[in-house]
């Protein structure tokens, strides 16, 4: 297993155009995610909010979006696990996550790669990617929790 990078994989069962817009409308990627995103994902800029996730509220995301290729490709740059507060994160190389969509019969796969963990600062990178390994796969869950009940008729 590679130490500078987390793979991660996911099959949702609902259409393609469907993921991709809870994944990149900036609303429902923060409503899976567990974040309050102040502004929608543009290409070369940087989006940022406050985390909603219990212990983490104290926590900017702030991502800076790199690409987005229409219902197949949505890539940023961040600090991954940058959650002290009394931590200056501008200096370290940040990691590169990418999201990848395709459509298969039963809907849609989802694959998300982070890497660039090696350049990470010694001191940390173990624990930040230690807890981006367990954070990936819970978004994942995530995704796909948000985007299955959005699609069940209502009873």
């Amino acid at each position: 297993m590679s130490s500078d990078r987390i793979e991660k994989e996911i099959e949702i069962e609902a259409p393609l155009s469907r993921v991709w817009k809870a994944l990149t409308d900036y609303k429902q990627f923060g409503a899976w995610f567990g974040v309050n995103l102040e502004e929608p994902f543009v290409p070369g800029e940087t989006t940022r909010g406050s985390l909603t996730i219990t212990g983490f509220e104290h926590v900017t995301f702030q991502a800076v979006v790199r690409k987005i290729e229409p219902e197949r490709y949505f890539s940023f740059t961040w600090h991954p696990y940058a959650v002290e507060l009394d931590r200056d994160y501008s200096q370290e190389e940040p990691t590169l996550v990418e999201f990848t969509l395709t459509e298969t019969a039963a809907g849609t796969h989802v694959r998300v790669v982070e890497s660039g963990f090696d350049k990470i600062p010694a001191h940390r990178r173990d624990e930040a990617f230690r807890m981006n390994e367990g954070g990936w796969a819970a978004q994942l869950g995530n995704i796909k929790n948000h985007v299955e009940a959005a699609s069940q008729p209502a009873t």
